[in-house]
């Protein structure tokens, strides 16, 4: 349920973008999502094209691309990803590790007419 107000500010953003380029209609928005961020690209598709009815993005296609989990060694400093669901340095086998990709989500651009 918490894809609800994620789309409402990917609606708010591209739609204030869009009227800042002075554009009719967006057609496309392009998001990145990271693996932890626990949103699913469906549901948010599903309260997009309810919520952005009246709007310029209504009937806009919004495209996902993941971004994969990586992780720094803090014992070597090896970046790495998480490889069979195993969060350890595949270097020096340490599993203290920070996450340095994976929770973010971001607007990364969108076509308009």
């Amino acid at each position: 349920m918490h894809e609800y107000p994620i789309t409402l500010s990917i609606i708010k953003i591209s739609n204030e973008e869009a009227l800042k380029h002075k554009a009719k209609k967006i057609t496309e928005i392009r998001l990145k999502i990271g693996e932890l961020s626990g949103l699913v690209p469906e549901s948010l598709q599903i309260y997009f094209d309810m919520i952005s009815k009246g709007t310029l993005s209504e009937g806009a296609k919004l495209v996902v691309e993941k971004i994969p989990i990586k992780f720094r060694c803090k014992v070597c400093g090896n970046e790495s990803g998480v490889v069979g669901g195993i969060y350890k340095c595949p270097k020096c086998d340490s599993k203290d590790i920070k996450i340095i990709n994976g929770n973010e989500y971001l607007i990364d651009s969108m076509e308009v007419e």
